[in-house]
């Protein structure tokens, strides 16, 4: 059994896979990156840096990291650890990615579970596909899921039956926004800060997610229109209003703070901004108190 079904308890025990397992080499980055869609060419020795540096703040708070292994299957995307796996109160969910290239991540990503004695309850299959980064569990009971390009109804309806009916499942439909290929998940307009605050982007979000979050007594911090393509959402809490983000959004940093909240702020010119994946998509949190 997993314990804390949230995304903003204290971080008790999370997943990670490191540059040296996913990057590998720089060799490896520069085969990969254009076919994979990055924005810029990522800098190997940075990338170490900036990983180990990311988890040194984690470990502050007390966190254990059980890192995920390499595979040649394996490509540098591998370093966004969230999309491959999701968690229930049985045990770990297995995703089934909607991007080809990641299709090997969950099995491997199961296989490292089962070593590590984290128990891992199914897997989406077949036509299914349901990516991490879609899905935002809210408290134990509760659960949000972006019916996006990543995330279909066949996957919903995998991942329904593996939590069973006594679990709230809010599904949204997200929009179009930059299409197919974009990596556009539910959690690029919503980062939890804690049990009733949530930092979000309004204007992509849909207007019955947003009303139900409000009818649920959430409070919403803006992030501003000129820092949502720098991953200002994408905000990955450690604890209640204790959270890190990339650098390069003072405004939000500030609004964040305003609302109580301690902010770590991280260089992460390697890791995530040309892959577009921030501190939650570099973590699968497993164990939160």
């Amino acid at each position: 059994m997993l314990t804390g079904m949230n995304e903003f308890g204290r971080l008790k025990r999370l997943a990670m896979r490191r540059p040296q397992e996913a990057m590998r080499n720089q060799a490896k980055i520069d085969a990969e990156w254009q076919d994979l869609n990055y924005h810029t060419r990522p800098e190997y020795d940075f990338a170490q840096r900036e990983h180990d540096a990311f988890a040194a703040i984690i470990r502050g708070v007390g966190a254990e990291i059980t890192y995920l292994p390499d595979d040649a299957a394996l490509t540098m995307d591998s370093l966004y650890v969230r999309d491959a796996a999701t968690v229930s109160p049985k045990g770990v969910i297995l995703c089934n990615m909607g991007k080809a290239a990641r299709r090997g991540e969950p099995g491997i990503h199961g296989k490292a579970f089962q070593q590590a004695g984290i128990p891992v309850l199914g897997a989406v299959t077949g036509e299914g596909s349901i990516e991490g980064g879609d899905l935002i569990w809210l408290d134990d009971k509760t659960v949000a899921i972006g019916r996006t390009y990543r995330t279909n109804d066949e996957g919903i309806r995998q991942f329904k039956n593996m939590v069973g009916s006594d679990v709230h499942v809010e599904v949204t439909a997200m929009p179009h926004y930059k299409g197919q290929s974009d990596v556009f998940h539910l959690m690029s307009i919503i980062s939890p800060l804690d049990k009733d605050l949530q930092l979000v982007y309004s204007p992509l979000m849909p207007i019955p997610f947003r009303e139900w979050l409000l009818a649920k007594g959430m409070t919403l911090v803006e992030v501003p229109d000129n820092e949502f393509a720098s991953m200002a959402c994408n905000v990955l809490a450690i604890a209640p209003r204790e959270v890190v983000m990339v650098k390069g959004n003072p405004e939000t940093k500030k609004r964040m703070e305003a609302a109580g909240c301690k902010v770590h702020v991280i260089e992460a010119d390697a890791i995530s901004v040309p892959g577009e994946g921030g501190p939650t998509c570099l973590t699968r949190p497993l164990i939160r108190i």
